[in-house]
């Protein structure tokens, strides 16, 4: 870097939105900027890091080496430096920010509602915004500020990302109260019951139960594929039906019956997955406190 003294915050917060946007027109709109104003910006910064850190193509700005290795200790500059700019005690009581949540449904039932609970309780000056989990967009979000936290698999982490474990999962049997099966079942019932699954977005017939019959020489006979819980066990109430979902879905759905499957069935890990850019934040910190304890209570 040769000019150190003209490398000034406003112009880091730049570097980082057009890294994250990838476009001079993007970026602006992000910092409430004009074009010029952040071309002259984007000038300045290659001459202080001697490195034109964008070329054009016709996919918008592709940075170079050099960009791309300043992005992540970017970010996490960025995030001290708002992490200093914060009162030096958070007060959950008094605190008023937006916070902005990726979950699935499966999520939004088991952790979200618990956690909105307790939010209206201990920090009622805190919005929530839910969105859903876009897998191919997550890295992006979660760097570029439209997502604070996502609560995923393990699976879905992207390198560089920060994760906290929330609970293991495991999976049961639900059945309507009155179904002819309600009482218990064997794996020839099971696998000759009329199934349904929840599939998430290619409204596939098979899931992981389908891959434990298989290593049993097993099928079952699945006549509904869903993308939604929810919707799920609103059928199961008013039908024969029956499906194999995860355990914390259902503690508290009336009218519906619990049985072990007949097979063992894998289960899976919750996270809640992070950006540098909040690791230090007082108030992302304590958020993610609290939804650890609400998960622990649950």
């Amino acid at each position: 870097m040769r000019n150190l003294r003209s490398l000034d915050l406003n112009l880091l917060r730049a570097l980082d939105a057009l890294l994250d946007e990838g476009s001079v027109t993007r970026a602006a709109e992000r910092l409430a900027l004009t074009q010029p104003a952040v071309s002259g910006m984007l000038t300045r910064l290659r001459e202080s890091f001697d490195d034109p850190l964008f070329v054009r193509s016709q996919r918008g700005l592709v940075p170079t080496v050099r960009a791309q290795s300043l992005a992540l200790p970017i970010k996490r500059v960025l995030g001290e430096i708002d992490g200093m700019l914060q009162p030096p005690e958070f007060v959950p009581g008094t605190a008023e920010f937006t916070l902005s949540i990726a979950a699935t449904d499966y999520a939004q039932r088991t952790i979200l509602v618990p956690l909105l609970a307790a939010l209206r309780e201990e920090a009622p000056g805190v919005r929530v915004s839910v969105r859903p989990v876009d897998g191919l967009r997550l890295e992006h979000q979660l760097a570029s500020g439209e997502l604070d936290m996502a609560i995923v698999t393990p699976d879905s982490i992207y390198p560089g990302l920060h994760a906290r474990p929330l609970y293991d999962e495991q999976y049961v049997c639900v059945l309507r109260d009155h179904h002819p099966n309600a009482d218990g079942f064997d794996l020839d019932d099971f696998c000759a019951l009329d199934h349904a699954l929840v599939s998430l977005g290619n409204g596939s017939f098979e899931g992981v139960t389908d891959e434990a019959l298989a290593g049993l020489g097993r099928k079952r006979h699945v006549v509904l594929s869903v993308p939604s819980f929810l919707m799920l066990l609103e059928i199961l109430r008013g039908s024969d039906l029956i499906a194999v979902v995860p355990k914390r879905l259902i503690q508290t759905s009336d009218g519906l019956r619990v049985l072990d499957p007949p097979v063992p069935i894998p289960g899976f890990q919750k996270v809640v997955a992070w950006h540098e850019r909040t690791h230090h934040h007082p108030a992302h910190q304590w958020v993610r406190a609290l939804l650890s304890t609400v998960c622990e209570r649950s």
